[in-house]
């Protein structure tokens, strides 16, 4: 049976050959820890890893690679970004297209004293900007918003929203979970003080990478969550004021941030524009083809503009959960369920039914476009 996998927004799969030899090249040429060892092995492994933050600083446009922090994946730095900033009293805003990423460690804050608002989103995801200014407080310290849902892959306004919290000095933080190594996203123009990112997704890295690209203001502002050796001034018991050290506690992923390594220099070989240009067409294809089954409701945009690669749907007739297994029995890879994103469901309408959610890559092809389609034409009539 062959099998057709549109779950990239969960994870990109197949990585590029190079990612995997990659990490196949730590354990048998370096395997040793970095910051740790005073010899070669050591030494060659760091200078990967300084050249992997390089390319992310380069990537983003961000001018300093040693502001590039390493997490295990984009949820920890997010939970170090609002835990590390916000104390009670303090006011934060978000959108009601939030990931639980965002939104748990949240609701974790405001049962410290910490505040936060919704920026409300009408029901193709779309943010309100209108009401920016009014749910402004003098409490407030900053703005954290997604690039992309990760529900139907609605595109929020980065750059203008960035710009209002330059003149405000608020700090901005953004989640580019659907969007890094898919869109361009410069951080400078864009006013950005924190981007995390994940290295499993549009990055095609491996699982268990991920991080942060921060401001030094906002740095100076942040709590480390978790404390203890990095390697460097390791004569005091004190939390290195310097970065990355500061917020780097502990061994890193070294196999996972060699393959990360390796994915990023593909994706500068590759072209950004090349990749995003072939996922938005393979997009179009499916909403065009969706839109003549009478059984589907869309959720978010009904073109690739505004959008990212990911495309949600509903079944009125079927229960979405026995559509996604139908798929899967035929070979066609989806996700189904509430996708993390309790909040963005009540925004398209689609709490609690949840929806069935289909995301492309640029390994894709039209024929799997094809099939994928018929297969719900089927399944959705009933046979």
């Amino acid at each position: 049976m062959e099998k057709i996998y549109f779950d990239h927004a969960a994870t990109s799969w197949p990585k590029p050959p190079q990612v995997l030899a990659a990490i196949n090249s730590y354990f048998t040429d370096y395997g040793a820890n970095i910051n740790r060892g005073g010899y070669q092995a050591a030494y060659g492994a760091a200078e990967i890893v300084y050249e992997t933050r390089e390319r992310l600083a380069a990537l983003f446009n961000f001018p300093d690679c040693k502001n590039t922090v390493f997490t295990a994946n984009i949820t920890a730095a997010l939970n170090l970004l609002l835990k590390g900033l916000l104390r009670p009293g303090d006011h934060l805003l978000t959108s009601s297209m939030e990931h639980n990423a965002v939104m748990r460690p949240l609701q974790q804050l405001a049962r410290q004293g910490v505040e936060f608002d919704c920026l409300p989103c009408d029901e193709r995801g779309r943010l309100l900007l209108e009401h920016l200014p009014a749910l402004c407080r003098p409490q407030t310290r900053a703005v954290t918003l997604t690039h992309a849902s990760n529900v139907c892959g609605t595109l929020m306004p980065i750059a203008e929203v960035g710009r209002f919290c330059r003149e405000r000095g608020l700090f901005f933080i953004v989640d580019s979970a659907q969007t890094a190594g898919i869109f361009p996203i410069d951080m400078q123009a864009m006013c950005i003080d924190a981007l995390a990112f994940t290295g499993h997704k549009g990055l095609l890295g491996p699982q268990g990478t991920g991080g942060m690209i921060l401001s030094d203001e906002l740095a100076a502002r942040l709590e480390p969550l978790i404390s203890g050796g990095t390697g460097s001034i390791s004569h005091t018991e004190d939390i290195p004021a310097f970065l990355p050290d500061r917020f780097e506690a502990g061994t890193l992923n070294l196999p996972g941030l060699f393959g990360l390594h390796a994915a990023l220099r593909y994706l500068t070989e590759t072209g950004l524009d090349t990749i995003r240009e072939r996922e938005l067409a393979l997009t179009g294809l499916f909403l065009q083809a969706a839109a003549e089954l009478p059984r589907l409701k869309l959720l978010g945009l009904s073109g690739i503009e505004g959008r990212a690669p990911v495309v949600a749907l509903q079944t009125p007739e079927h229960d979405e959960a026995e559509i996604a297994q139908g798929l899967a029995e035929r070979g066609v890879m989806t996700r189904v369920g509430m996708h993390c994103a309790p909040r963005a469901h009540r925004t398209l309408g689609s709490y609690p039914t949840g929806a069935l959610r289909f995301s492309f890559g640029h390994t894709n092809t039209e024929a799997e476009i094809a099939a994928a389609v018929a297969h719900l034409e089927r399944l959705t009539h009933g046979f």
